[in-house]
C-alpha cells in the first residue's frame, strides 16, 4: 500500500493519524515497557496476599496507626509549605517588580539540586546539639543543656522543612508557567467591580492556574511518600522506615508488603483525588489577543518584603546547606580525587548515564505510542508507566527481586539437572536489573518531559510526514526527534540526575562492592561522620545543578 492510499486524518481531537502501518510495533514496545514497570506493583502485591491476614493484623494494632499519622503529617506540612512557598514566589516575581526580581526568579529554582537527605546533613551539623547554633547560644548565655528549649532538626516537622527546601521549585516553575499564561482580561474585570490586587489574585489568578500548582504539589506530595534517606536519618517512623524495617530488620517480607500497599494506594489516592477535584474545568483565553498583564512596580516596605520573601527560600535551600557542606569538607579528612572516590563517582555516572539513556528510549515509545494511537489502550499504557513514581525505591528494587531471583534459581535448578551446569544469579544482582529499577521509578519525568514537548507539535505535521511517504519509524526518525531534541535532553538530564540522588534502591540492589557517591553519603552520615558525608554530597549537589542550570536558562528567557 503506498502513502497515497492509507487513511491520513488531519483533525488533531485525538483521532488516529495513520492507517494499519502506524503503531504495530510501537504498541508491543510501549506494553512492554507499561507492563515491565507494573511488575514490581505486582510482585509485591502477590508477597502481600500471601502473607496472611495475622501480619497486618498485628501491623493495625501496633504500628501501623503510627506509621499512618506520621506519614499524613508530613504530607499536609510539605503541601502546604510547598504551595504557600512555590505559589507565593511565582506570583510575586511574575507579576510584580521590584529590587532583584529577575535574579531571584532565577535563583528560586537552585534548591531542586539538593536532594533532601544532603540537606538534612547540612542542617543536622549546624542545628544539632554540638552544632555551631546551639554551641554559640550556650556560650553567650551561659545556658547548660536543660536550661533552655530548642527546636529539634531530627523530628517530623524538621525532615518537613527539608522536604519543602528542596521540594517548592516543583510548584514555582509550573505556577510560575500558568501565571505567565494568564490573559490580564480577567484579572482586570475583577479589579474593575471592586476587587483589591489580593482578592483579585484570590478569586481569579489563583483559580486559574489550580490544575498547575495541583500538580506541582502532587509532586512533591509524591516525592515525600517515598523518600527515605531523610525520615530514616531523622528518625521519623513512616510507611517507607516501616516498610525497610519489616523487611529488612525483621526480616517478614509479608507484613513489607502490605505496608507497600498501603503506602502505594495512600499514593494512587491522592492522585484520584486532585483529578476528581479538577473535574472537568478547562480555562480559555477569551478573544483572539492573549494580553499579558503588566507587573506592578512595588517600592518601599512592599518591595523589602518581596525581596524577604523570595530571597529567603533561597538562602536557606541553597545558598547556606552550600556554604556549610564547604565548611564541612575541610575536616571531613576525605580525598575526592582518591582511588575510592574516583571509583564512586564512576559508579554513579555510570548507572545515571545508562538508566537515562534506556529510560528516555523507553518514553519515547510510550509517548510516541500515544501520539499515533491516541485512545484508553495508549493512555493506560502512559498510566502503568508512571505508576512507579508514587512508589518508594526500596520497594520498586523488592518487587524486582523477588520474581528475577525466583526466576535465577529455577533456571540455575533447570541446568543442573539437565547439563550439570550452574549458573547462579545471572539477573539478580546485576547492574543491569539495578537499572531497570531506576527506569521503573523515574519513567514518569522522562515521559512528562517528552511529552510536555511532543504537545507543542501540530498533528498536521504527523499527517503532512505520511503523506510524504513516511512510516511511523521515519516520522519519528525524522521529524518528532529533530524538534524534540531540547525536549529529549531536558528529559536525559531530569532521569540522570535523579539516579544520582537515588539511594533506596541503590542501597538495596547494587552488586557486591559497587558503591556510589549516594551510597557512600548514606554510610558515613549513619556512622555520625558527617563531615565525610559532606564531600559525596557536594559533588552529588554538583551534578544536581545541570539539569537546574538548563532550566534557570529557560526561566530567563521566558521573559
Amino acid at each position: 500500500m503506498t502513502a497515497a492510499n492509507e487513511s491520513i486524518e488531519y483533525a488533531p481531537h485525538g483521532r488516529r493519524l495513520g492507517g494499519k502501518s502506524g503503531g504495530g510495533v510501537f504498541a508491543v514496545l510501549a506494553w512492554a515497557v507499561a507492563l515491565s514497570c507494573l511488575l514490581p506493583m505486582v510482585a509485591v502485591a502477590l508477597a502481600a496476599a500471601f502473607g496472611g491476614t495475622d501480619t497486618i493484623s498485628h501491623l493495625a494494632e501496633t504500628v501501623l496507626p503510627g506509621y499512618s499519622l506520621t506519614t499524613l503529617a508530613l504530607v499536609a506540612m510539605v503541601a502546604l509549605g510547598t504551595f504557600a512557598i512555590g505559589t507565593g514566589a511565582a506570583w510575586l516575581v511574575t507579576m510584580t517588580r521590584f529590587p532583584g526580581a529577575r535574579l531571584l526568579e532565577v535563583a528560586l529554582v537552585l534548591p531542586l539540586a539538593f536532594p533532601a537527605y544532603v540537606l538534612a546533613y547540612a542542617y543536622t551539623h549546624i542545628l544539632d546539639h554540638p552544632g555551631i547554633v546551639q554551641s554559640t547560644l550556650r556560650e553567650v548565655t551561659g545556658w547548660g543543656p536543660r536550661d533552655y528549649w530548642f527546636p529539634e532538626i531530627r523530628s517530623t516537622g524538621g525532615a518537613a522543612a527539608m522536604l519543602v527546601l528542596v521540594l517548592y521549585p516543583y510548584v514555582y516553575l509550573l505556577a510560575r508557567a500558568a501565571f505567565m499564561q494568564q490573559s490580564a482580561g480577567a484579572f482586570l474585570a475583577a479589579r474593575a467591580l471592586g476587587k483589591n490586587s489580593w482578592q483579585a489574585f484570590w478569586m481569579v489568578s489563583l483559580p486559574m492556574a489550580r490544575p498547575a500548582i495541583a500538580s506541582g504539589v502532587l509532586l512533591a506530595v509524591m516525592e515525600t511518600i517515598a523518600d527515605f534517606g531523610t525520615v530514616s536519618y531523622f528518625g521519623v517512623q513512616t510507611f517507607a522506615t516501616g516498610i525497610y524495617t519489616s523487611w529488612f530488620s525483621l526480616g517478614d517480607r509479608g507484613g513489607a508488603a502490605q505496608l507497600a500497599l498501603c503506602l502505594l494506594g495512600f499514593a494512587l489516592t491522592l492522585a484520584v483525588v486532585e483529578r476528581a477535584t479538577r473535574g472537568r474545568a478547562k480555562y480559555h483565553h477569551a478573544g483572539k489577543h492573549h494580553n499579558q498583564m503588566p507587573p506592578a512596580e512595588l517600592g518601599g516596605f512592599k518591595a523589602v518584603v518581596a525581596v524577604f520573601c523570595c530571597a529567603v527560600p533561597v538562602v536557606l535551600g541553597f545558598l547556606l546547606p552550600v556554604a556549610v557542606l564547604f565548611t564541612m569538607s575541610f575536616d571531613s579528612e576525605q580525598n575526592l580525587f582518591s582511588r575510592r572516590y574516583i571509583d564512586f563517582t564512576a559508579n554513579s555516572i555510570t548507572l545515571a548515564a545508562a538508566a537515562a539513556v534506556l529510560t528516555m528510549a523507553a518514553a519515547v515509545c510510550l509517548g510516541f505510542y500515544q501520539r499515533l494511537r491516541p485512545g484508553r489502550v495508549s493512555a493506560a499504557a502512559a498510566y502503568f508507566a508512571r505508576l512507579g513514581y508514587a512508589v518508594p525505591g526500596g520497594v520498586i528494587a523488592v518487587g524486582l527481586i523477588v520474581p528475577f531471583a525466583a526466576f535465577d534459581n529455577a533456571l540455575d535448578a533447570w541446568m543442573r539437572e539437565s547439563f550439570g551446569i550452574r549458573t547462579g544469579l545471572l539477573v539478580t544482582g546485576s547492574i543491569w536489573l539495578l537499572v531497570a529499577a531506576y527506569g521503573v521509578r523515574f519513567m514518569a519525568a522522562a515521559l512528562g518531559a517528552y511529552e510536555g514537548g511532543q504537545a507543542t507539535m501540530h498533528s498536521n505535521m504527523d499527517a503532512a510526514a505520511r503523506s510524504l511517504g513516511q512510516g511511523p519509524m521515519g516520522m519519528l526518525r525524522r521529524v518528532h526527534l529533530p524538534i524534540l531534541t531540547p525536549s529529549l535532553l531536558t528529559a536525559l538530564l531530569i532521569v540522570f540526575v535523579d539516579v544520582m540522588k537515588e539511594l533506596p534502591a541503590t542501597l538495596i540492589m547494587r552488586p557486591f562492592n559497587f558503591d556510589t557517591l549516594a551510597v557512600q553519603a548514606h554510610r558515613l552520615a549513619a556512622d555520625e561522620r558527617l563531615e565525610g558525608a559532606a564531600v559525596p554530597s557536594l559533588v552529588i549537589m554538583a551534578v544536581g545543578l545541570l539539569p537546574v542550570i538548563l532550566i534557570c536558562r529557560q526561566v530567563g528567557r521566558r521573559r
